[in-house]
């Protein structure tokens, strides 16, 4: 048996764009899909039923999350993640890597593991392949990531988004960037190994190696070749949109993601903007997952075909349209800019509700777009209904 199925259904004219079908133990979903982001098991302010209302069809959870908070034992107990939360579509749940290595006081890593204090609080923590899997089989859900090690994108970016923290330490610990980046791919591989033979429920939890290796192109083949010897159900590219800007992005995508099977579904970790998805499928790639439509929501910062709109400008005040007058959400279908405007400078949570509910509609609206344009062979008539790709 095999915990995920994945039928491609039509292949680009123009570019290694495709659409098709993933098939779990909890339904399906269709790609390329954009998975908003349920990190401790909830999407912030929404109601599930709310979520799928926006077209979502499968959601991102994190392990290192909930292994800290309420504990995958009591998950378990519960009867696993799906009911848990009352999801009873497909959940993708992320194996924490990238969060032990950027929020974390990590006081050892190793080959075998990382020690490191819980950002909630301060006790020792030791999370290794095996730990890892272990809490990933026992929340249950359909697609599960292997533990990696996680660089920062590049030395200059570890010093800067770090403040002389814990990227930072970590790149001078090991010697230069260089030396860190090779040895996080190759200690990923070795992980890789120690996360498939730990897996205990293959036949209902499909398994994802991820391909790290930064900006450096030849790492980039290396660990994408190693990570491809493994008859896994998908893979995932890991390690940007961590602060390389959108070329290096473009430029690294384009170049992992047809080194990776074609026939399994392909997932870039941690993307993003509406420029960077089309960019990414164009490329070959399936799946996205972002916390931007509900970070910003909670902001007031609105997505839209044309550019973002931020709530919080006087010029909103008396403005009685919708957010995006092409869009078909809840909000928009029902409350003024104005309105929400209010709500946001009476701190009512009513605002980060509705502009969350938006953006997760329009990124569900944008990956449909997107799938029209490749059934069709579309894309100058996705460029001119979403201008926003060429910002």
């Amino acid at each position: 048996m095999s915990a995920l199925r994945f039928d491609i259904s039509r292949t680009c004219n123009q570019s290694n764009a495709r659409t098709g079908c993933v098939t779990t133990p909890h339904g399906s979903f269709h790609t390329p899909a954009f998975m908003p982001v349920g990190t401790k098991a909830t999407v912030k302010g929404l109601l599930p039923e709310t979520v799928a209302d926006t077209g979502s069809e499968i959601l991102l959870s994190n392990t290192y999350h909930l292994m800290l908070r309420p504990g995958s034992d009591l998950v378990a107990r519960q009867g696993g993640l799906h009911k848990f939360m009352n999801w009873d579509k497909p959940i993708l749940t992320d194996s924490g890597g990238f969060q032990v290595f950027s929020l974390t006081d990590i006081r050892d890593i190793d080959d075998h593991g990382v020690t490191f204090r819980s950002h909630i609080d301060g006790s020792e923590q030791r999370l290794t392949p095996e730990r890892s899997i272990e809490v990933h089989n026992r929340l249950g859900a359909d697609i599960i990531m292997a533990f990696d090690d996680c660089p920062p994108a590049s030395e200059e970016h570890a010093n800067v988004a770090s403040g002389m923290g814990t990227a930072k330490r970590h790149a001078v610990k090991a010697g230069s960037y260089d030396d860190r980046n090779r040895i996080a791919a190759e200690r990923t591989i070795r992980w890789l190994e120690r996360s498939i033979r730990a897996h205990a429920r293959p036949n209902d939890q499909a398994l994802f190696p991820i391909v790290q290796g930064g900006t450096d192109l030849e790492l980039r083949t290396w660990c994408a070749n190693a990570v491809s010897q493994f008859d896994q159900p998908g893979f995932a590219i890991g390690g940007v949109a961590v602060g390389e800007g959108h070329e290096k992005l473009v430029e690294v995508v384009n170049h992992t993601a047809p080194l990776l099977p074609t026939d399994k579904p392909r997932y870039l970790m941690g993307v993003g903007y509406e420029r960077d998805i089309v960019a990414a499928v164009r490329a070959g790639v399936d799946m996205f997952d972002c916390v931007l439509p509900t970070r910003n929501g909670r902001n007031a910062n609105a997505f839209t075909p044309t550019g973002p709109v931020r709530l919080r400008n006087a010029k909103y005040r008396d403005d009685t349209g919708p957010i995006d007058p092409t869009c078909d959400c809840l909000a928009c279908r029902g409350y003024s800019r104005a309105y929400i405007r209010h709500l946001f400078a009476a701190d009512e949570m009513l605002g980060p509700i509705l502009v969350s509910i938006h953006n997760i509609r329009h990124f569900q609206r944008l990956m449909l777009d997107i799938r029209h344009a490749i059934r069709d062979d579309a894309w100058s008539l996705l460029r001119s209904k979403w201008p926003v790709i060429d910002i």
